[in-house]
């Protein structure tokens, strides 16, 4: 199992981007999707999850309000639209997809939110 995060960039307070997280390879088992960050200094926290169906969803109270997390589970994509970004959300972020068995991580994608 392979994982892509793309969509990172530089952009300013109040501004917008959208992450996705590409998987292929087997994903029998798959429960749940993540997307974690982790700043210059300070331990990976997690931003949001979804369950395979979509019907859970969980937030860290730094981003709820602002940030969506969506799958499209045809194409094995994970998604999080982020709104209202401020510098504290600056960060790599990285995918992570969990099976009843292991845990696959994507290689992150740097987020810089600038003052």
């Amino acid at each position: 199992v392979q994982l892509q995060a793309s969509g990172g960039g530089l952009v300013q307070t109040g501004g917008t981007l959208r992450l996705s997280c590409a998987a292929s390879g087997g994903l029998n088992g798959l429960h749940t999707m993540g997307w974690y960050r982790q700043a210059p200094g300070k331990q990976r926290e997690l931003v949001a999850s979804i369950s395979r169906s979509g019907r859970t969803t969980k937030y860290a109270d730094s981003v709820k309000g602002r940030f969506t997390i969506s799958s499209d589970n045809a194409k094995n994509i994970l998604y999080v639209q982020m709104t209202n970004l401020n510098p504290e959300d600056t960060a790599v972020y990285s995918c992570k997809f969990e099976t009843f068995w292991n845990d696959y991580w994507g290689r992150g994608t740097q987020v810089t939110v600038s003052s």
